[in-house]
């Protein structure tokens, strides 16, 4: 079956597009921008791919996408940047005082 002919699996993306495995980042990510790491959260979630191929393949620990899926459940793409996380990081911590 030629290329063309065959599907691909696909996920809905962060931004409501359709990502493919192609439109992941690059395996050798090394700016992780909030939208980089919620299209991985979003692949991993639609089973794009699996949490250890999405660990393995970005150099992740289990807990580093853990938080990034935690963030993106609880204060959607936003929570995935650096400020905002550290934001909402310290405010967790206050109110749990």
């Amino acid at each position: 079956m030629p290329d063309s002919a065959r599907v691909r699996p696909t996920v809905i993306g962060p931004d409501g597009t359709h990502l493919t495995i192609d439109d992941l980042p690059k395996p050798n990510t090394r700016r992780w921008v909030a939208r980089r790491k919620a299209e991985v959260v979003a692949a991993v979630r639609g089973g794009l791919l699996s949490l250890e191929d999405a660990c393995e393949r970005y150099t992740l620990s289990v807990e580093e996408f853990l938080s990034w899926q935690r963030a993106v459940e609880r204060h959607g793409v936003g929570g995935l940047r650096t400020t905002r996380l550290q934001h909402y990081r310290s405010e967790h911590s206050s109110s749990s005082a």
